[in-house]
């Protein structure tokens, strides 16, 4: 029998992850991390190769998903509120980094090499719900 994986979730550091997996292996959901040994070893190369993937047989990824769901947390602004999307008035809003393209990627490389860091990176957020994207707001 074939055991393909696939990803549901990708995680800045490894620790966010593994609670995710604690999770996911006493819910009997058979999880796999990749990257999570990289970003270990060097964690500034965490944006630069997407981050540590969580990941689950096809099969189990609806189960996965709910437990996802069940403990996700949406970003909250400096007075602990939620940040309401401004498209849909939802308040599932996650904040990423803009690091997504070669361009971005390169930069990174260039900035590592001639040791530039910490260098600007830019962040966004995005509505789960809609897929917009906003700034963040100073």
């Amino acid at each position: 029998m074939e055991k393909t994986f696939i990803t549901i979730a990708k995680f800045q550091y490894t620790s966010e992850a593994q609670i995710i997996k604690g999770h996911m292996e006493s819910d009997g959901i058979e999880v796999f991390l990749r990257d999570n040994f990289t970003i270990d070893t060097d964690p500034l190369v965490s944006n630069a190769i997407g981050g540590v993937k969580l990941k689950v047989l096809a099969k189990d990824k609806e189960a996965a998903m709910e437990v996802l769901q069940s403990i996700k947390a949406y970003s909250l602004d400096d007075d602990g509120n939620p940040i309401i999307c401004p498209n849909c008035g939802q308040n599932r809003v996650e904040l990423f980094s803009t690091i997504s393209d070669f361009k971005s990627f390169f930069a990174f490389i260039i900035g590592f090499l001639f040791g530039t860091l910490p260098f600007s990176t830019r962040y966004q957020y995005q509505c789960e719900n809609c897929k917009t994207t906003f700034p963040i707001k100073d």
